[in-house]
């Protein structure tokens, strides 16, 4: 049986626009924002990555490589922009102190466990740690971000506690649905990257699963991939945050690259999926 690369194409992108459609419809958003939306970003994607080098992307040749008529494509270019930005900015500055805590001695513990922080002061207090990993942002914003999330405690003696591994945002939809498109983006990036061509060096990208498991062991899984992903997660952290200058002032070298790596977990029903 063959398959050409159209048929292969429109399969993939009807399996994962699945999970997307869910949860487009779950937020109550209609089929006709979703149209805007996917029109604008093929219009800014013809016009920023698929212009003649040398000469200026017109919008009629805009409009041949999209199927859009002229008069759409000028409509799409009209309609305000999509920004999630301070919803990103939470999340980073939030996990960026979280790493921060674990990883850097001057606010560990003797047994080099996160230590319980006095809220300000010059050396090893919160105010300081996020000074260094967050920025100029308040202290105080970033200690009511970490404690609505259960992130962090007030002990008796005033200090704040550390109480996670890694910042997961929780109650705040706005937080999550910024992470799924910053996430998703990147796991496509790396695909999109794979499939190209003539790419030298693929970048990594592995999975492991099997379709025949008992319910039973998937919680003993969940465990599992909590610990062993979170610690790999964390080693490397501590690799990244050595060469980057955010972090490190000191780091060497050129250039400005944004540079990581992602672990998810995932299940399905398969019982579910042959009743239906």
């Amino acid at each position: 049986m063959t398959i050409n690369l159209t048929n292969a194409l429109s399969a993939a992108v009807d399996r994962l626009l699945y999970p997307l459609v869910r949860i487009l419809l779950r937020q109550g958003m209609p089929y006709g924002a979703f149209s805007d939306l996917a029109k604008r970003v093929y219009v800014d994607v013809a016009m920023r990555e698929f212009g003649i080098p040398g000469r200026k992307q017109t919008i009629s040749r805009v409009s041949i490589m999209t199927g859009l008529t002229r008069k759409e494509v000028r409509r799409i270019q009209s309609l305000p922009t999509a920004d999630d930005a301070v919803a990103i900015a939470q999340y980073n500055r939030a996990a960026r102190v979280i790493a921060g805590w674990r990883r850097d001695p001057q606010f560990a513990d003797a047994n080099g466990n996160p230590a319980d922080l006095p809220l300000e002061g010059q050396d090893a207090s919160f105010a300081e740690l996020v000074r260094r990993f967050s920025g100029d942002i308040p202290a105080r914003a970033v200690r009511d971000e970490l404690l609505r999330v259960g992130a962090a405690e007030i002990t008796e003696s005033g200090s704040i506690r550390l109480t996670v591994r890694a910042y997961v945002p929780s109650g705040s939809e706005i937080e999550k649905v910024s992470i799924l498109g910053i996430d998703v983006a990147d796991l496509l990036t790396t695909i999109t990257h794979n499939i190209v061509g003539g790419v030298p060096e693929p970048f990594f990208q592995r999975k492991v699963a099997y379709d025949n498991l008992p319910v039973e062991a998937l919680a003993e899984l969940k465990s599992l991939v909590n610990k062993r992903a979170q610690e790999l997660l964390e080693e490397f952290d501590r690799w990244l945050a050595t060469r980057d200058r955010d972090v490190n002032p000191a780091a060497a070298g050129s250039g400005r690259q944004r540079a990581g790596i992602g672990i998810y977990y995932f299940e399905t029903d398969l019982s579910q999926e042959e009743q239906s």
